[in-house]
């Protein structure tokens, strides 16, 4: 015999098991159907649905989660699985745009915010990583997914450890689990309005399909890079950035894998990454 499910028990199911929830009980409670799955390794900052905790605010898409900061006005972070599932031939929407779900009351920043900035739209979770569909696509151009990016780093090192990470899918048959965000504040845009961040970093957990976090052994590669927010190193290696995810963690105040066991977290963790870039 199952256990009856209350909205109670389906909120403590929804922050640690979401992903494994039939799809008709997702359904049924209003939750997105697939928004669980991109907090596989965690919530990082223990993010939440009220809108008190309006600098840790916690959104679930079908195409990723973040957790939003209404004070800097941009995602701490963005996670979201990446697998053959999720890539296709729909075309970039380029539809950058408010994000209408955010509480009334909150600014929602608009793209004309970063006209005239010398920042990119810098995308957290790619354009590129959502291609199955257009409505996928297009997700990804809400602002709450958009940072202020140096162009020679959204558009040189950044870009080329993305389209690597992609490769490690269409050609290694791989899933990953990609978080993404900035720390520190180097300056603002839009009259103040909008943070942007001195560092962006980059965590890739390289897994098999259908594994999860359980599948995250000691000897399962784990990218992090922890970038500087400025011009003058488009061409640089990603690889030349890359540190631990331990450092990443200490300078963001985030733990990043804590659904993976404490045994495995401390060996993966403390490792950079040495395997190729490209």
């Amino acid at each position: 015999m199952f256990p009856v499910l209350t909205s109670k028990s389906l909120t403590k199911l929804k922050n640690k098991f979401l992903w494994v929830l039939p799809l008709s009980i997702l359904l049924s409670e209003g939750l997105p159907a697939f928004a669980g799955v991109h907090l596989t390794m965690g919530n990082p900052s223990g993010a939440t649905t009220s809108t008190t905790n309006s600098t840790n605010y916690l959104m679930e898409k079908a195409q990723y989660a973040l957790s939003y900061n209404n004070s800097k006005r941009i995602a701490n972070w963005v996670s979201w699985q990446l697998n053959n599932s999720w890539l296709g031939s729909a075309p970039r929407q380029d539809d950058f745009r408010a994000d209408t779900t955010l509480p009334s009351g909150w600014y929602r920043v608009v793209s004309s915010d970063y006209t005239g900035s010398g920042y990119d739209r810098g995308h957290m979770s790619p354009s590129a990583d959502r291609t199955n569909t257009i409505t996928n696509n297009s997700a990804t151009f809400l602002m709450t997914n958009i940072l202020p990016q140096a162009p020679d780093n959204n558009q040189g090192y950044w870009a080329s450890l993305e389209s690597y990470a992609r490769s490690l899918v269409t050609n290694q048959g791989k899933e990953l689990y990609i978080i993404s965000g900035g720390y520190g504040q180097q300056s603002t845009i839009a009259g103040g309005k909008i943070s942007v961040p001195s560092r962006l970093y980059k965590i890739i957990v390289v897994t098999n399909p259908g594994t999860g976090a359980t599948g995250v052994t000691t000897s399962t590669r784990v990218i992090a890079i922890d970038t500087p927010n400025v011009n003058g190193n488009r061409y640089a290696d990603w690889g030349t950035y890359r540190t631990t995810v331990d450092a990443i963690e200490s300078k963001t105040g985030y733990n990043f894998l804590s659904n993976v066991s404490s045994s495995v977290q401390s060996v993966v963790e403390s490792r950079v990454d040495s395997g190729p870039t490209q």
